[in-house]
């Protein structure tokens, strides 16, 4: 048995893990790439695998870093079962297509430019056809049951506490001379979320692999969220602005609809109108109403008789759908909460949203989830005074506020809690899904709390435990990313610098062990290249 590592390996993004065993190959998550240019550009490349060689797929959740390649995987070839919950195969039949739908409507807005300078048109990585197609692959299975997708393999979901119908995946692999028990944790909750229940805590386990999205941050205010939430909405209607606030479609919106409606029915906001401007998040909220068995006990005890539909609906609160009523939308000037996908601002409506009211001091944008390096998000928390949106350069003079305590995400506390929650302790720790700051940081405490010597990943490894838990890298399989950039660089730089990125990681692969050096030296590549693309 062996895991390779193709995504989420020194970022929190891409999830997707092929774990080859003596009778079959499959997937644990084929997520989507994003973040900085360089990151989305993966999303264009070739797989680290034959997609026709994978027998099947694992699915944790239904977040797109998670699911969101599985229409490309299909597209490119892959015809198995993709194994999950049923929450989230019927999350996925919103998320894919809408993920299509994006890509498609982005394409199409760079091409326009494209064509008008003559350069190569771009085409996306899936279309909204092939999500759909997509889902005719997904199997469901509840938590806890136990099913053999390949001989020798023995599968188990158990509930992960991160969204409506997460799940940690418990492998049991058996083969000729060894049997090992994999956990693969997908996103551990945070505890106390408004709908979901808390993450499962699992007994035993030789092999975990582990996310680390906050392995260096701590949720500081959890008991105070609902009062900060208040406050904010509160000083914006003083102001006489609207509250933008960028949130993931499934779960988070869900989350802040239930608690807006839960103060404004105490009285702990002024009246306002709620405005849920995401299709797929109106889609979404329609799959939490038909899943009221994945509710935590509180929730549960409160809609008994009445339904699920009264935690998200009330005569305040709009669900927008049409891009005629969204257009409307961005002519409020007040007195409006707008809740608009995606959640790290990098796509879809909030973009519009952001344009009409980032600029006006009046307004507050307030972030609730994780920013990823390189998003537009990440880039106005961290306090730039410009941002460019669909080409035009916006002042930043709203309010800009964060309240991480929202996170779907275990803390620091959070993840030591879980991992601590082992009655034996395990063989093996990987850290995947986070950024360098946050799996350095949880790799130390790890070894500081629990005395285990946990690994991080790198993109392209390959773990095989039967090997003295030695790691392998093999250079020659780890894919290179296209200049994803040639298309906006005058064709013959393009290709010079793709001819010069082949040099480097051939002259790598002949005269290094190190694979950090061909990293490194790409990254240089890459740097150069982006102060070039300013100037051209």
């Amino acid at each position: 048995m062996q895991i390779q590592f193709c995504g989420a390996a020194g970022c929190v993004t891409g999830s997707c893990f092929l774990v080859t065993t003596e009778s079959s190959k499959f997937l644990v998550d084929c997520g989507l790439f994003q973040g900085s240019k360089e990151l989305k550009e993966l999303n264009y490349g070739p797989f680290l695998f034959d997609p026709q060689t994978i027998d099947f797929v694992l699915l944790t959740h239904a977040h797109v870093d998670h699911c969101g390649l599985l229409p490309k995987l299909h597209k490119k070839g892959f015809n198995g079962p993709i194994y999950t919950t049923k929450a989230t195969k019927e999350l996925c039949s919103v998320v894919l297509p809408d993920s299509g739908y994006i890509q498609m409507m982005e394409v199409e807005r760079k091409n326009r430019k494209l064509a008008r300078s003559g350069e190569p048109l771009l085409e996306p990585i899936y279309t909204v056809e092939d999500a759909k197609k997509c889902m005719e692959l997904f199997v469901s299975y509840p938590y806890e049951q136990e099913f053999a997708p390949a001989p020798g393999v023995v599968v188990k979901y158990y509930d992960a506490g991160h969204i409506l119908g997460a799940a940690m995946i418990e492998l049991v692999i058996t083969e000729e001379k060894e049997s090992y028990k994999v956990i693969f944790t997908g996103d551990i909750g945070n505890t106390d979320q408004a709908l979901v229940d808390d993450p499962t805590k699992i007994k035993e386990a030789d092999i975990v692999v582990m996310e680390s999205t906050y392995g260096n941050r701590y949720h500081l205010n959890v008991g105070n969220k609902m009062e900060e939430l208040a406050r904010v909405v509160r000083e914006t209607m003083q102001k006489g602005g609207n509250l933008v606030i960028p949130s993931f479609a499934v779960e988070r919106t869900q989350d802040l609809v239930y608690y807006l409606k839960i103060m404004k029915d105490n009285g702990e906001i002024p009246p306002v109108d709620i405005f849920i401007d995401s299709p797929m998040a109106v889609e979404a909220t329609k799959v939490f109403i038909q899943n009221p068995e994945c509710f935590d006990e509180e929730v549960s005890i409160a809609i008994k008789g009445q339904g699920a539909e009264t935690l998200f609906k009330g005569p305040d609160i709009h669900y927008v759908v049409s891009v005629e009523d969204s257009v409307a939308v961005n002519k409020i000037k007040s007195g409006a909460i707008i809740i608009s996908a995606s959640g790290m601002a990098d796509a879809g409506r909030i973009k519009h949203h952001l344009k009409h009211n980032l600029w006006r001091s009046e307004c507050t944008v307030l972030f609730v989830g994780y920013q990823a390096e390189g998003t537009l998000g990440r880039r106005i928390l961290e306090g730039e005074k410009k941002v460019k949106i669909h080409g035009e350069e916006i002042a930043v003079k709203a309010t800009i506020e964060k309240i991480e305590d929202f996170s779907a995400h275990a803390d620091q506390k959070g993840l030591l809690e879980w991992l601590n929650g082992f009655e034996s302790t395990p063989q093996k720790v990987i850290l995947v899904h986070g950024e360098k700051g946050s799996l350095e940081t949880l790799q130390r405490v790890i070894r500081r709390e629990i005395g285990i010597h946990a690994q991080i990943a790198e993109y392209g490894m390959i773990y095989n435990p039967s090997e003295d838990g030695e790691t392998i890298i093999r250079r020659e399989e780890l894919a290179v990313p296209e200049v994803g950039s040639i298309a906006v660089l005058e064709p013959e730089l393009g290709q010079a610098f793709q001819t010069i990125r082949n040099e480097i990681v051939e002259q790598a692969k002949l005269h290094s062990s190190d694979t950090r050096i061909l990293q490194r030296l790409l990254a240089h590549l890459a740097e150069i290249e982006r102060e070039l693309r300013k100037c051209c």
